[in-house]
């Protein structure tokens, strides 16, 4: 039998059909996802199927990290990948590179391809990013006059530095016409020479912002001789105005902090160089007097004057080491009398008296050491720490020594 081929041989020639088409290699489906199941080791294993047919489908798990959603049965997306033959089982199946909920993937495609076209031709390109000024007096704005991105930029423009000066430009920011007017409104705000312009609106879907993807407005931008801030829509939307402005902000709010100086933190600048200046200025006027006190003193001792003063100075030295020798004296000797006067005051009859006992002596001044030099009426006095205790003698009692006397009974 001629013309006779093994299962695996015939397998192989349908997969080279497969892979030598063109179309196959970068295909986008739509369908509905059914039999959706997640492996362990992170590939997708899905079907697409609409009311003609069913696809089987996978997608490895390399390519899920662009996965921007939740994929579960029921859902109508569009998937970009090739089509192949598993050789093993005989059977084609589409190989997803990206998955794209249906209603956004073919605008996601177009900006995907515009955003690819734009930067091969350089308009992303970072030497062509002007300046933003950090000081901008006149703003130009383009955006809805009755948006809340307007009104975002007011408030804080008006927080920031009440005297900015504002010029908005009232263009559409969604629709046919939108591309036109924003376009229109960066030309002659560009022509009124503004300092910046901000471009932008607030957020919505891919649809809403669209306007902000047209290549005719992102061109617009790149030729634009003002600085501009792309402002469209919330901080995860991007479009393709934010590659090609000099700078992206993302929320209008954004915008006017990057656009608007803080005239509190620039008084605040202002005040710390003025008092740095002021500290620089005193110290370059102390090293001018420093130097000349220097100069001065080299004239002064080359003088028969300096060195007169200079042996002057010698003596007065000498003198006040002689004084400080002296009272070094003198404060020992202080010392020894200290501790003489301590040695006496032992024996110090006030001393004594301090201690709670006292001394008595006749009308005379003669001391009472006994109570027959005493008798009733006689005066006599007391003598204590602190004074004079005058007393008469009532009477006397004669007390024995091993019973000190203790008053009447």
């Amino acid at each position: 039998m001629k013309n006779v081929y093994s299962v695996g041989e015939v397998n192989r020639y349908i997969k080279n059909m497969f892979t030598q088409d063109f179309l196959l290699k970068r295909i986008y489906v739509k369908g509905e996802v059914s039999n959706c199941k997640c492996h362990t080791s992170g590939h997708i294993y899905f079907s697409l199927k609409d009311e003609s047919g069913s696809m089987a489908c996978v997608m490895f798990a390399g390519n899920r990290q662009g996965l921007s959603f939740s994929m579960r049965d029921g859902q109508n997306v569009i998937v970009l990948g090739n089509v192949s033959v598993f050789e093993r089982d005989g059977r084609y199946q589409l190989y997803a590179d990206e998955i794209l909920l249906d209603g956004i993937g073919l605008l996601y495609e177009k900006f995907e391809a515009l955003k690819r076209e734009l930067e091969e031709m350089g308009m992303f390109a970072a030497q062509y990013k002007k300046p933003i000024p950090f000081y901008a007096g006149r703003i130009g704005i383009v955006t809805a006059p009755s948006g809340a991105a307007i009104r975002d930029i007011q408030n804080i423009a008006y927080r920031r530095n009440p005297y900015v000066e504002l010029i908005l430009y009232p263009a559409l920011v969604q629709g046919r016409d939108a591309a036109p007017s924003i376009i229109q409104g960066i030309e002659k705000l560009d022509a009124l020479g503004v300092d910046v312009i901000i471009v932008g609106r607030g957020g919505g879907s891919i649809e809403d912002l669209w306007a902000f993807n047209e290549e005719s407005v992102a061109r617009a931008i790149f030729s634009c001789s003002t600085p501009v801030i792309s402002a469209v829509g919330h901080e995860t939307d991007f479009t393709i105005a934010d590659y090609v402005a000099d700078m992206r902000a993302p929320t209008p709010s954004a915008a006017a902090e990057l656009a608007v100086a803080d005239i509190a933190g620039v008084l605040e600048q202002m005040e710390s160089c003025r008092l740095q200046m002021r500290r620089l200025m005193r110290e370059r006027l102390e090293n001018a007097r420093l130097r000349l006190g220097h100069i001065q003193d080299r004239i002064t001792l080359a003088s028969p004057a300096g060195r007169l003063r200079e042996q002057r100075q010698i003596l007065m030295d000498k003198e006040e080491k002689l004084q400080y020798l002296m009272q070094g004296v003198l404060d020992e000797k202080r010392h020894q009398m200290m501790i003489y006067a301590e040695r006496l005051k032992g024996v110090s009859p006030l001393d004594k008296l301090g201690q709670g006992y006292s001394y008595t002596a006749d009308a005379k001044g003669k001391t009472v050491a006994s109570i027959r030099q005493v008798k009733r009426e006689d005066q006599i006095f007391v003598y204590v720490m602190d004074g004079c205790i005058s007393a008469r003698v009532e009477k006397t009692k004669k007390w024995e020594q091993s019973k000190p006397y203790m008053g009447e009974s």
